[in-house]
């Protein structure tokens, strides 16, 4: 089975990850898949440069400042960004090995257009809960944290967009969740 973790940011999908990786399964982390082809793949940095501009890579290096400010200027920049980086990552992910992959932006990004999962579970958390962690976290304010929350899909769309829900809240045991979650995936892969 090929399986999806979304979510907001702030949600916690990294340390559900986390736990997942404890328990031996090795989870394909897009975000970080995306940042290292934006660092090593030339083609995909000039790309990047045409769209963002010429200063968005100084001797090799992107500038995520320059490219923080192209995103969070509208949502048809980051599209056109998840254009170009997302095939690419789609491709990796496909050549990794992995039936895992971790995606915040999945149903944003259109991922789940570029390559087919059999599940999607989202790990969700109440926004106040996602605001402290994101400033937590970045160290950033309240307004750029919900800046990048509204920036995003919103989470009720991706709850109803999932196959599954797992709340983190802080409140609920996630390695509990991610036993229940394992169980719930056996039975599946079994019918």
């Amino acid at each position: 089975m090929k399986i999806a973790i979304t979510g907001g940011i702030g949600s916690g999908k990294s340390y559900f990850s986390k736990i997942l990786e404890r328990k031996g399964i090795h989870v394909y982390d897009c975000d970080a898949a995306a940042k290292r082809l934006m660092a090593g793949n030339i083609a995909l940095q000039k790309a990047i440069c045409q769209l963002v501009g010429p200063d968005t890579y100084k001797n090799g290096i992107l500038q995520k400042d320059v490219l923080a400010k192209y995103l969070l200027n509208n949502k048809e920049h980051r599209q056109a960004l998840d254009n170009l980086v997302h095939p690419e990552v789609a491709l990796d992910f496909l050549h990794s090995g992995k039936d895992w992959l971790e995606s915040a932006i999945f149903f944003d990004s259109g991922f789940d257009q570029r390559v087919k999962m059999d599940v999607v579970v989202c790990v969700s958390a109440p926004v106040e809960v996602r605001i402290q962690r994101v400033m937590d976290r970045d160290r950033i304010s309240r307004e750029k944290a919900l800046q990048w929350i509204h920036s995003q899909l919103p989470q009720e769309e991706v709850e109803r967009r999932s196959d599954l829900v797992i709340l983190n809240d802080g409140k609920h045991n996630l390695e509990k969740e991610v036993v229940h979650l394992l169980e719930t995936l056996s039975r599946w892969s079994e019918n």
